[in-house]
């Protein structure tokens, strides 16, 4: 009598067996994605590997303290004469060796400039209301202390903006900039005044912060990106929309579209540079005039997720895309070797026809490769918007850039209590990232906004000149 045994390929306990095992490291390697795989932040890699560099006997190269070789080399320029406050000047009457008579020879003296706290680096100002009685008024009258004066109460203008400036640059708490002041400035403020003071300061950014919130629907492109914000347990969501010559934050409960609507409406006829969001692609419908410029640097995550997956298919797909997009990166990196604009830009319409061939036509049947496939097919134009549109960056990089600043910031102070807390932070960070684009002083601008906020003047704007 004989039996037939069934193959491996045949039998279906052993199908099974295989299907729950390809599940399963589809699991794990889904669970393995990090920063350099997927849109998890950076933050959120537990385990980060080492860098490898060559070295005597196989062991890591370290890198030498200091300037590295090749490296030009950075001295500090001199204080102009014109901001001495003292000269003390040293100088031999009789020569060291000989005792001889010497001559002063200014042109070659040796410089040593040094910089110091005063002892007291402040000026306290009393301003009386003297009593004046009136005979035939049988009344006693008291004259007005300057609007500016009253308005600024215990702190002048400048220390109102070295609290601003302390509080939100230097991501100081209200505790440490009470001992700075008390330990170096020689001044008790409490922490109740240290807040009002911000409070004043953040009225006074209402009206150059607006102006730019007004400007937004004006620019020709944009980079968005958003972050969490933390507010009494509560999540928010810190919105970054950065143009060429100034940047605008938002806080706001949603993450959502109608943000989008609430600041650039339906009139915005740039280019958006943003992530795969969904709430930006939903606006994408809302706003037909937009065009939009998907992150590369996301798609190219997924890409390398897609290289190193268990599954063959998978691997070798992502791996084909991978070698595509650094051509295509090449051509960029090597813009300067086209003679002609119009030549550059053929060779990334070719690059780009290649990459979005192979991502569709030659997708392998699996779910992970027909999620990407998708992707390429329905936005192909927007995530090659550069090609065609000049001066615009295929990755949202600079949104990211500018929003680094508000992750430090959360992770420090943990946050906001109540609406005049966002309001602050949207407006002290918006005048700090826009002077670092513009090269301005922050403090000083601060300075001035406080100052002209106290006289009621009209307070400077953060609209470029150019």
């Amino acid at each position: 009598m004989t039996t037939e045994r069934q193959t491996t390929a045949e039998c279906p306990r052993c199908k099974e067996l295989e299907k729950q095992l390809a599940e399963l490291k589809a699991e794990v390697a889904s669970l393995k994605k990090d920063s350099s795989t997927s849109s998890k932040p950076p933050s959120s890699d537990i385990v980060k590997k080492k860098r490898k560099t060559a070295g005597k006997r196989g062991r890591p190269k370290k890198r030498k303290r200091g300037g590295q070789p090749g490296h030009p080399r950075h001295e500090r320029k001199r204080f102009d004469p014109s901001e001495l406050d003292y000269i003390h000047e040293y100088f031999w009457t009789r020569c060291p060796c000989c005792d001889g008579q010497v001559k002063i020879c200014k042109d070659q003296a040796r410089i040593l400039q040094q910089v110091d706290l005063v002892e007291r680096p402040i000026e306290i100002t009393e301003h009386r209301s003297l009593a004046c009685w009136c005979p035939n008024c049988e009344t006693m009258h008291y004259c007005e202390i300057p609007e500016d004066i009253r308005k600024a109460g215990l702190t002048g203008p400048r220390l109102t903006a070295l609290v601003a400036f302390m509080k939100s640059a230097c991501h100081c708490s209200f505790s440490n900039i009470r001992k700075f002041l008390r330990d170096i400035v020689g001044v008790t403020i409490s922490r109740g005044h240290l807040r009002n003071l911000c409070a004043k300061v953040s009225e006074s950014l209402k009206a150059s912060y607006e102006e730019l919130c007004e400007m937004l629907v004006k620019q020709a492109a944009l980079n968005v990106d958003e972050t969490g914000h933390k507010e009494n347990g509560q999540r928010f969501w810190t919105w970054c929309f950065r143009a060429a010559m100034f940047t605008v934050y938002r806080i706001d409960p949603s993450r959502g579209s109608q943000v989008l609507m609430e600041m650039l409406g339906a009139e915005f006829q740039g280019v958006l540079g943003c992530d795969y969001f969904s709430a930006y692609r939903k606006y994408m419908k809302l706003n037909e005039n937009v065009l939009v410029q998907f992150c590369l640097a996301h798609l190219i995550r997924d890409v390398k997720y897609l290289a190193s997956h268990p599954d063959p298919q998978n691997r070798d797909y992502g791996q084909r895309l991978t070698k595509l997009f650094r051509n295509l990166f090449g051509i960029i990196h090597r813009r300067d070797e086209y003679r002609t604009e119009a030549g550059f830009r053929r060779a990334l319409e070719d690059a780009k026809g290649k990459m979005v061939w192979e991502a569709t036509l030659e997708a392998p049947d699996t779910q992970e490769a027909a999620n990407l496939a998708e992707r390429f097919f329905q936005h192909t134009d927007a995530y090659f918007c550069f090609i065609t549109t000049p001066d615009i960056e295929p990755t949202n990089n600079l949104a990211e850039q500018a929003i680094r600043f508000v992750a430090i910031h959360r992770r420090i102070t943990q946050g906001t209590r109540g609406e005049s807390g966002r309001r602050w932070c949207e407006r002290i960070w918006t005048a700090i990232t826009t002077c670092e684009q513009q090269s301005k002083s922050v403090f000083h601008f601060i300075h001035e906004t406080v100052e002209a906020f106290f006289a009621g003047k009209p307070t400077p704007s953060l609209v470029p000149d150019t």
